[in-house]
């Protein structure tokens, strides 16, 4: 499976573009350093139902479960969705501001806003992830590397950018097989330094 990327939007197969009002422009001059991993289910620990689109998409009917009435007001959003089934959901361009890691730091610079692209798992903390979703990362990581070089050598999760606010993607997520596949794509090029590394300071 490949993906590409034009003009801030993912291409290639199982791809949906289903787009977000809630972004703004990135701050002048900014752009993607800064890739983060978060989970979502709606409801908590369900899986399927489309609710996640209508909640980045500000359409949750809060009449649809207790949880809903007490985020439907809220306006948030990822720049790109994986689904337990691997389709890949796209909400907001990678050029702009997607509203997904809030009230963040990383390597000291807060506002990862500003220049992050935020990546949503269908998951939660106490359940592992699908084969079918690392399936879909590990492409969508490289095309993001091949479009935003400075991503590759900083991969992070939310519960590290928000530590005492956030603890998703949590322990079941799979770092070491994550980037065991992006070192063997990209073995012999300049992330084969930086993989294991990947808190170094922006260039």
């Amino acid at each position: 499976m490949t993906y590409s990327i034009s003009a801030g939007w993912l291409h290639g197969e199982n791809v949906r573009h289903v787009p977000s009002p809630n972004f703004n422009q990135r701050p002048h001059g900014q752009a993607p350093r800064l890739i983060v991993i978060h989970n979502i289910s709606l409801p908590p620990a369900q899986f399927g139902g489309g609710y996640i689109e209508a909640f980045f998409q500000n359409r949750l009917d809060p009449q649809a479960h207790p949880y809903f009435a007490t985020i439907a007001d809220l306006q948030v959003s990822a720049h790109l969705l994986i689904m337990r089934t691997g389709e890949v959901i796209q909400l907001v361009s990678c050029d702009d501001r997607a509203w997904h890691a809030g009230r963040s730091s990383y390597l000291g610079i807060d506002n990862c806003n500003d220049y992050s692209i935020g990546i949503e798992l269908e998951g939660t903390d106490d359940l592992p992830f699908t084969d079918a979703q690392y399936q879909a990362l590990t492409p969508l990581l490289m095309a993001l590397h091949q479009a935003y070089p400075q991503t590759r050598s900083h991969l992070t999760g939310h519960s590290d950018i928000a530590p005492q606010r956030k603890t998703d993607p949590g322990l079941y997520f799979d770092w070491q097989r994550v980037r065991q596949q992006l070192h063997q794509h990209f073995q012999g090029s300049s992330y084969e330094q930086t993989a294991e590394h990947p808190a170094q300071p922006f260039d």
